[in-house]
């Protein structure tokens, strides 16, 4: 929600009894995929006050019900969102999903599992962007020989392999952990998110840098990987918030 940034316990939307249903209002923000669904999962409080962890509740919402408005727009990844508007949005008592008020861990876990598996995509993206620009430096030539001749372009394809492989062990900890308690899951799932960000920056950077000023065209594609690893960084929460994620794991181990 606007104003909540990653903190997943701040839910402002409510949901009031209203005869044998509910009455939503609220409203959410950059909702990814929601110009195309015909269902919405919204979190809404049925009790408590904004980031109390008790009191959340899901609530299974047609998009088509009367009081739903989207306003879609184009991310900078090419993909699509929207803001999401509930206003006086009635519901019966079946849209409830599992228990009023204790939505809170499911929602954590359906986020770190989310987490793992845009962290699993940014390795894949890495990689591209790595293989990309290898290939490049084998075929351009400068001063007769092919720019990977020069050593400082060797030096920094090997850190961009370092950034690749270490993402991916961290990914595979973070996939293996996800049926963990949720201590050791969030620890494992925070630590493969921070480091993808920082790995998925300087490969990025890299890969555009040895392309030349085309890096960043649209007729290469270096530049959309680029911009999906810098959308990924910031789904879920973005290395700080998930340095002092891990930080609170680690503390309350």
């Amino acid at each position: 929600e606007g104003g909540a940034r990653f903190t997943l316990e701040h839910v402002e939307t409510r949901a009031e009894p209203d005869g044998g249903g509910y009455k939503i209002n609220g409203a959410k923000a950059v909702a990814f995929n929601a110009p195309a669904a015909d269902h919405l999962v919204v979190s809404a409080r049925t009790d408590g006050k904004a980031r109390d962890h008790e009191g959340i509740s899901l609530f299974f919402v047609p998009a088509d019900t009367d009081g739903v408005t989207l306003r879609p727009y184009q991310t900078i990844d090419g993909f699509r969102a929207a803001e999401v508007i509930l206003k006086d949005v009635s519901v019966g008592a079946e849209a409830l999903l599992g228990d009023a008020g204790d939505a809170l861990p499911a929602i954590e876990a359906m986020a770190d599992q989310a987490t793992a598996a845009i962290c699993a995509e940014a390795v894949g993206a890495m990689d591209v962007l790595r293989e990309t620009t290898l290939e490049y430096l084998q075929t351009r030539k400068q001063f007769g020989v092919p720019i990977g001749k020069f050593q400082v372009l060797q030096h920094r394809s090997v850190d961009m392999l370092v950034s690749c492989e270490e993402s991916r062990s961290l990914t595979m900890m973070a996939a293996l952990s996800l049926g963990k308690p949720p201590l050791a899951r969030a620890r494992a799932v925070s630590a493969a998110k921070a480091h993808i960000g920082k790995a998925g920056r300087h490969v990025g950077q890299e890969a555009v840098q040895m392309h030349g000023g085309m890096g960043m065209t649209d007729e290469l594609k270096v530049g959309h990987y680029f911009k999906r690893l810098t959308m990924i960084d910031t789904l879920f929460g973005n290395v700080d918030h998930h340095l002092d994620r891990f930080a609170a794991c680690e503390q309350a181990a």
